[in-house]
């Protein structure tokens, strides 16, 4: 099975390194991996057996070991989406690598846009709670039995615990942070002023592309999640201005020190 053999390798390529804390950096968050890590060991995605590949600009394919605050990561520089047309298990498979690696505690990052009027670029969410409108579930078929239940309980999806440790740390940081519920959709295009408003009513804060299958996917192996979106842009009919990808990037570049502090002040305290 693709997760045996990826893991496998991976785990060759890393010798007697063996993560603690799993990192996935979305769009526009990768340079993370670049500034942040400590004694980095690169290993591009192509050069794993059975494992895709990224397509999307900006993630860079590869995974990042090393340390950040002196804790042992496994970092993925560039994650994968359904709508690059791969299968929502293929786009999982990273999450199913590092728990068989032995990770505990899985850090999701991603790029959103703001619902909530009163959300602005730059703001970080931390997610309380997520909307699967991706149309696929990452566990539908025969169940894993090595990883979790057929039923998994998804009442707690994003730790309690670890919510309030990062309050701790960005209180310390000076950092504001928001709370939300992410909505996933499977994109590639972004949304309608007519969908938002829909999404609004659903109960979402905030709109995205990734991170619910990983989620998912984290909880039935018994993986602590914890996730923040950065707040690029917002969604559409609530400002004039066309959505592109570029803003995006722009965005997360603007805010790219505040958010470094705060994911290694968090990594650090997962050491405690």
């Amino acid at each position: 099975m693709p997760h045996v053999t990826s893991s496998k390798a991976l785990a060759a390529r890393l010798g007697d390194f063996r993560p603690q804390v799993g990192l996935v950096l979305g769009s526009g968050l990768g340079f993370f991996a670049d500034e942040r890590i400590a004694d980095p060991v690169h290993i591009p995605y192509a050069e794993l057996p059975d494992f895709p590949q990224s397509t999307v600009t900006g993630h860079a394919g590869r995974f990042v070991a090393g340390t950040v605050a002196g804790v042992r990561v496994l970092c993925m520089q560039g994650r994968f989406h359904y709508y690059e047309g791969y299968g929502i298990d293929t786009i999982t498979l990273p999450i199913r690598v590092m728990a068989m690696l032995g990770i505990k505690d899985l850090f999701l990052t991603n790029a959103a846009g703001g619902i909530r009027p009163d959300f602005r670029p730059g703001d970080l969410m931390v997610i309380e709670d997520h909307i699967n409108f991706i149309g696929a579930n990452p566990l539908r078929g025969t169940n894993l039995d090595c990883f979790g239940p057929r039923f998994p309980d998804m009442t707690e999806t994003y730790s309690k615990e670890r919510r309030t440790l990062i309050d701790g740390v960005a209180a310390e940081q000076g950092i504001t942070l928001r709370h939300g519920i992410y909505l996933a959709t499977s994109g590639p295009c972004f949304e309608t002023p007519a969908e938002i408003r829909a999404f609004r009513t659903l109960g979402a804060d905030a709109v995205g592309m990734s991170t619910v299958p990983e989620c998912i996917v984290a909880r039935h192996c018994g993986i602590r999640v914890l996730g923040i979106s950065c707040i690029t842009n917002c969604a559409a009919g609530l400002n004039d201005k066309p959505l592109t990808h570029e803003e995006v990037a722009e965005t997360a570049t603007r805010v790219k020190v505040p958010f470094a502090n705060l994911v290694e002040g968090v990594v650090e305290r997962l050491n405690d």
